[in-house]
């Protein structure tokens, strides 16, 4: 078993015992549970699980890792991590259009919603065809 499966295995049972422990102690108050709380710890535990489990699946399909041997040494995970694009304005486009539904989001002004969406699905599709549409220029 893979070391990140082991920290997210153990981070998910920390905040479900956390999520426990908060809910009961809060539930002996005199104003009763503390909702918004115990559902954060839940919902972080949840999310810990669900990630812990992806890795556990992908484990399956690729090598051990350095992180999985006592006696590695920091050569040993040297090499390409992957293809990042150097001068690419898409992430950052694709930022400020989720900034813009949270602004509209906020101010619950419908229009800016819909004008933010477009900007995620046009921004996303920008980002993952940048490669596919003529020749690179940039």
């Amino acid at each position: 078993m893979s070391a990140t499966v082991r920290i997210f295995d153990a981070l998910f049972i920390f905040l479900a015992i956390l999520a426990i422990a908060y809910a009961y102690l809060t539930g002996t108050s005199r104003t009763g549970v503390e909702w918004v709380g115990t559902t954060a710890l839940v919902l972080s535990a949840g999310l810990s699980l669900l990630i812990g489990g992806y890795l556990r699946f992908v484990a399956r399909r690729i090598s051990t890792l350095p992180e999985d041997y006592e006696e590695a040494e920091v050569s040993d995970g040297a090499g390409e991590l992957g293809f990042f694009s150097p001068h690419s304005f898409w992430p950052f486009l694709l930022a400020f259009s989720v900034f813009v539904i949270g602004y509209g989001a906020a101010f619950w002004n419908w229009w800016v919603l819909i004008g933010g969406a477009v900007g995620v699905i046009f921004c996303a599709s920008g980002l993952v065809f940048e490669y596919h549409w003529g020749r690179e220029k940039h």
